[in-house]
């Protein structure tokens, strides 16, 4: 299944571009993805964390990706 991914913070200077596609075999879970990613970009791996939103919520890494399924990745904020 082809997924498009939408990254925020210093997620998007990781991956180089606000937007990602993915083609993803079916049953892909969020864990899945995001050990994909960390391998694909280990820049990632410098994170404290890095929370995934599937269709405007966030997700727990068994959350199973579905086609047309809306990702976002969505790193550490600071500030105050």
């Amino acid at each position: 299944m082809k997924c498009t991914i939408k990254a925020f913070g210093i997620s998007r200077e990781i991956i180089g571009n606000r937007f990602l596609e993915m083609e993803l075999p079916e049953g892909y879970t969020i864990s899945d993805l995001k050990s994909e990613l960390f391998q694909k970009y280990p820049l990632f791996d410098n994170l404290k964390s890095l929370y995934v939103a599937l269709n405007n919520e966030y997700a727990d890494d068994r959350s199973v990706l579905k086609t047309g399924d809306e990702i976002a990745l969505i790193p550490p904020v600071s500030g105050g």
